[in-house]
């Protein structure tokens, strides 16, 4: 009798690690598919940037002679961006930031450009798009923290080393002025 209740005993501790092993799992998957689905929204955000500045480029163009290479970068971002990782998203992020400064830098020469209402429309769906990719960032970084942090603690390492899991890189964009978004003036 006593090595029945000792038995059921162990089957129902084995039961219990087996379905809290099953949930640490599963939980790691759900972060991890949650962080490529932020980061896939952070992607479409920025190619939407782009475009928008591909698009002000344009009328800018039409006010003064840009430089074709600023075009030929905005293009070329704007196709690394579908496979862009985390650290490359930072890289493209702090060129998109640059080309905008400039575009702002050559708004500032031309008064009647910056009344245009093609650019006040465009300006301030950048500054939207600004917006989005902050909160998109905000969600990836916390679901990346939240990974990370199941990575490092006991005892949900234990099944995260046993399947290999690696720590989620943190979006930061490293660009000085990054606390805020571009300043649109006109």
């Amino acid at each position: 009798m006593l090595g029945l209740i000792i038995g059921g005993v162990i089957i129902l501790v084995v039961i219990v690690l087996i379905l809290w092993s099953v949930s640490i799992y599963n939980r790691y998957f759900s972060l991890k598919n949650s962080s490529e689905a932020t980061l896939g929204q952070i992607k479409v955000a920025m190619k939407k940037r782009l475009d928008m500045i591909s698009q002000l480029l344009g009328s800018v163009k039409s006010y003064a002679e840009f430089e074709k290479s600023t075009l030929e970068s905005v293009t070329k971002m704007r196709s690394s961006v579908g496979s862009a990782g985390a650290g490359d998203l930072n890289k493209i992020e702090a060129e998109s930031r640059s080309v905008l400064g400039r575009l702002f830098a050559v708004m500032e020469n031309y008064p009647d450009l910056k009344t245009s209402q093609t650019v006040q429309e465009l300006m301030s769906s950048i500054k939207e798009i600004e917006d989005e990719i902050a909160r998109q960032r905000y969600t990836y970084n916390n679901i990346s923290q939240q990974f990370n942090t199941m990575l490092e603690t006991i005892p949900s390492n234990i099944i995260g080393n046993m399947i290999h899991m690696q720590k989620l890189d943190y979006l930061e964009f490293a660009d000085e002025n990054l606390e805020k978004a571009p300043e649109i003036k006109f």
